[in-house]
């Protein structure tokens, strides 16, 4: 897989510079999938073009960690996240906005071009300029034919693209790091909470605002629900003014492309259907009894039509669990407002818990046994009263 990244204008050769990779010389990065280099085909002060060519090994792919089914399939040819893992190894101290020798090109909008060859767009071409057009790209494809000697294959997933924009090398690094993956809807390795941090730092300033974020989101973080949550509720944080609009619609999304993901588990419909009949009665401060690890706060957090969030639970175990999966020291001071923990029981009267529009348990009931049943029902109606 090849793509090349092309300065333009004036002292061009500046881009050796903010790539760390000087034009005269080879850069190869042996990588545990194959082999990544570096060249140059152009280094002059009008033009400078520099090409990553990312080689694969198929076989090694199936023999090795991969675990790919088959030893004939188009890793070794699709721009996708292998070609992710080699920008961040090759360009990383570019993907990360430093430039020691000439610090000042960091932030510099530059005329830059940038080709892949070969990319596989679920959703066509219009995918790409959803995806490219919104942070100021010209948008250019060819798509390309699956066997033109075997029309009756269909037409294939497969486009040339080339985007042109004056910006800086660093965003446009962060900018092909998140959407390559997003346009080829596959990862080849697993996706956990590590992977929200990585979204949100290269999505930092302009992920926020793109009008496809949620499928962005959905797709970076191959539809996990929870995973989503995280990513959706930090976002808001970022972009207030549009809050209302950047709603956390994470049902909405995995309902639409329900066919594309593994059932969601009983307990995540649960607690998706809380937090939905929450909002339908139009609950704005709410109560978690038993709130264990905070997984419907995380729901409640991404909507911001719920202005207050208590969740208690018996297990300071558990609250510190919660906290911890929560982020609340790292949280906005607003955001954090609105939520509090608690450590106390759900079977005793306590002025802590007045006041609120709504309770909810969520799998708590089942692990009482009668008589705590009854003082829970006690408890109950005194904070309805």
């Amino acid at each position: 897989m090849l793509l090349t990244i092309t300065q333009t204008g004036r002292a061009a050769t500046d881009l050796g510079f903010l790539l760390h990779k000087n034009p005269a010389n080879l850069h190869a990065v042996e990588l545990p999938f194959g082999k990544a280099q570096v060249f140059y085909t152009a280094a002059s002060d009008e033009t400078c073009t520099a090409r990553l060519l990312l080689e694969i090994d198929p076989v090694e792919l199936v023999r090795g960690a991969q675990q790919l089914e088959q030893y004939v399939n188009d890793r070794p040819y699709v721009s996708s996240s292998y070609m992710t893992v080699a920008l961040g190894r090759v360009f990383g101290t570019a993907l990360a906005g430093n430039c020691k020798r000439k610090s000042e090109l960091v932030d510099t909008a530059l005329p830059l071009n940038v080709v892949i060859e070969v990319v596989r767009a679920r959703g066509g071409a219009d995918v790409l300029k959803k995806l490219f057009e919104p942070l100021g790209y010209t948008v250019s494809t060819n798509h390309l034919v699956l066997d033109d000697k075997f029309p009756e294959w269909g037409e294939s997933p497969y486009y040339r693209l080339e985007l042109a924009i004056t910006g800086t090398v660093h965003d446009a690094l962060s900018h092909l790091y998140v959407l390559l993956p997003v346009l080829d809807d596959y990862k080849h390795y697993y996706v956990g909470d590590a992977e929200v941090e990585k979204l949100l730092r290269h999505g930092e300033g302009w992920l926020s605002k793109h009008p496809e974020r949620q499928m962005i989101v959905s797709r970076y973080l191959k539809r996990k629900v929870s995973l989503m949550d995280q990513a959706f509720a930090r976002l808001l944080n970022d972009d207030s003014e549009g809050a209302e609009a950047a709603e956390s619609k994470t049902e909405q999304v995995a309902t639409a492309e329900r066919d594309l993901e593994r059932p969601l588990t009983l307990h995540t419909q649960r607690l998706n259907l809380v937090a939905t009949r929450l909002k339908e009665l139009g609950a704005k401060s709410v109560l978690d009894l038993g709130c264990g690890e905070g997984k419907l706060e995380r729901r409640l957090l991404a909507d911001r039509s719920f202005e207050r969030i208590q969740a208690m639970d018996v297990s300071h175990r558990a609250l510190e669990v919660a906290s911890s999966k929560l982020k609340l020291d790292r949280m906005p001071a607003r955001q954090r407002a609105r939520i509090g923990l608690l450590q106390g029981s759900l079977l005793y009267r306590d002025k802590r818990l007045a006041g609120f529009d709504a309770a909810a348990l969520v799998e708590v009931i089942e692990h009482l046994d009668q008589p705590r049943l009854v003082a829970l029902e006690r408890v109950r109606v005194r904070l309805n009263a």
